[in-house]
């Protein structure tokens, strides 16, 4: 896949997160499946943060060649460390569609790059731009999935009823 047909499904998954997101129930924003899993409040802020910090700043960094490391990111930290179930749900969620506007505009403005520009890494090794562009658009898939998961574990979990009548899971 091309950076432009890459940026394009970015910006329709930024429409399905909006569309899985948007007008929430309360409690559903905060359930969680169970105690050691992320609820959707603290899913919308890590994507939201890694939308900042992550694949964007990650490959910029790489294309213009900025010398010493990549920045660092603690994706798993950042959920006690930056508060992230005290925050407002649909705030983040604007947040992060906005940051999500900016680098899909950011990505159709890039034009002509190597892709093949790496850093490499002290541990993992060569790390391309192509390998964090591509795995972005992987990071949402496997966020897709997870939001679905979450709702329909939900509805499980509220309904009293049994779902196997809509089919396996």
């Amino acid at each position: 896949m091309t950076h432009l047909e890459i940026a394009k499904q970015l910006d329709r998954n930024g429409a399905s997160f909006k569309a899985w997101l948007s007008n929430l129930p309360t409690p559903l924003q905060s359930w969680r499946p169970a105690p050691e899993k992320w609820n959707l409040l603290e899913i919308v802020c890590h994507l939201r943060d890694e939308e900042r910090e992550d694949f964007r700043a990650r490959i910029r960094h790489i294309l213009e060649a900025v010398p010493g490391p990549l920045p660092p990111i603690d994706p798993e930290g950042w959920v006690k460390e930056r508060h992230y179930d005290g925050q407002d749900f649909d705030g983040v969620l604007r947040e992060f569609l906005a940051e999500r506007s900016h680098s899909v505009e950011w990505l159709e403005g890039l034009g002509e790059v190597d892709w093949s520009a790496h850093y490499v890494h002290p541990k993992f090794g060569k790390l391309s731009a192509r390998l964090f562009l591509h795995n972005w658009l992987a990071h949402d898939y496997l966020h897709i999935r997870q939001i679905v998961r979450l709702q329909y574990q939900y509805l499980k979990s509220q309904s009293g009823e049994s779902l196997r009548y809509a089919g396996r899971w």
